[in-house]
């Protein structure tokens, strides 16, 4: 199966608790937290919606996309994923996941 590296940001709800991260398999990372298979600061906050995703031709640009984000502040945060989902719709269904 071919690495597509990609930034994801999943959320509590609209504009609740969110949490940045870097794969290399969207579909089974969303997956894998949906289902508390990963512990840390997005299963204690319940953030289980995929709000976001950028999608990268190489690990190396998407890291550096992730430490970006985490640096910003949260209303940037807010202002990004509502550029593209002012609903925050879970966006899991998309990329082939059930709600």
């Amino acid at each position: 199966m071919p690495k597509e590296p990609c930034v994801y940001i999943i959320a509590s709800g609209r504009r609740g608790y969110v949490y940045i991260g870097v794969t290399s398999n969207l579909a089974q990372r969303i997956y894998q937290h949906k289902n508390g298979m990963i512990d840390g600061y997005a299963k204690r906050r319940n953030c289980k919606l995929l709000v976001r995703y950028e999608m990268f031709g190489d690990m190396e640009h998407a890291i550096t996309r992730e430490k970006q984000l985490k640096n910003w502040h949260r209303q940037w945060k807010f202002n990004l994923v509502e550029s593209e989902n002012p609903d925050w719709r879970d966006l899991a269904p998309d990329i082939g996941l059930s709600e």
